[in-house]
């Protein structure tokens, strides 16, 4: 299991409050959804628990040890803005994806590549967009951290890549010892998959909560409660 707590976090971009003293403890594993407005600190959370950047208040750890920059053993981030190299072939991003990476699973790398029929002699700049997203999402899984933070992996991306994408999730996340963030606008498709939800609006979690028990007790969806509470 793994414990990642958020003890009142914020964090500043000059004179704009990303996050304003978000303090939560997530859940130990499963698939947890991020969701809300644009600018609402989604992309931000997800940063400050991979430790690409720090807060100016407040802690942020797993397992016990605050995040930072080498954290890369404990949590993996998936940007959506594009992160691979154009001029390396399918099979040499994920030969450099193993040297850069601790426990990086290459024999899980070239299994996840296989599924999504990419070849792994085709240069990346000759993948198209939803081939660059399966590729993307194949060496962050690959890496076997115990948290993955998932930043919008289905933006801009055709049903059959969507589908795809969230296929691969289910089918290889270790859901008894892993837990998966995803931050997404494609709110309907994602829910089914979801055991939590965090619902955040200008820079703070307004809902925290089991999806099962949410639904139970509210009687609504994702996206009713969304327009709710950020209305």
């Amino acid at each position: 299991m793994t414990n990642v707590s958020c003890r009142n976090v914020s964090k500043k971009y000059g004179r704009k409050e990303a996050l304003h003293s978000v303090d939560l403890t997530l859940p130990e594993n499963g698939i947890a959804g991020i969701i809300g407005p644009n600018g609402s600190g989604k992309s931000t959370f997800l940063k400050l628990i991979s430790g690409l950047i720090r807060p100016d208040s407040g802690t942020v750890k797993i397992n016990g040890t605050e995040t930072g920059r080498k954290s890369g053993s404990e949590a993996a981030y998936l940007s959506e803005e594009d992160s691979l190299y154009d001029f390396m072939t399918v099979g040499k991003t994920i030969a450099f994806s193993a040297g850069v990476y601790p426990g990086f699973d290459r024999e899980l790398a070239h299994t996840l590549v296989e599924e999504m029929k990419l070849n792994e002699k085709d240069k990346v700049k000759h993948l198209s967009r939803g081939n660059k997203a399966r590729l993307k999402l194949a060496v962050t899984m690959a890496r076997k951290t115990p948290v993955l933070c998932l930043d919008e992996p289905l933006s801009g991306m055709d049903p059959l890549v969507r589908e795809d994408i969230l296929r691969l999730i289910v089918t290889h996340l270790d859901v008894e010892h892993q837990l998966c963030l995803i931050t997404s606008h494609e709110v309907k498709e994602l829910e089914p998959f979801l055991d939590h939800v965090l619902i955040m609006h200008d820079g703070q979690v307004v809902v925290d909560r089991n999806v099962e028990e949410l639904k139970e007790t509210e009687r609504k969806s994702l996206i009713e409660m969304l327009r709710e509470v950020t209305g």
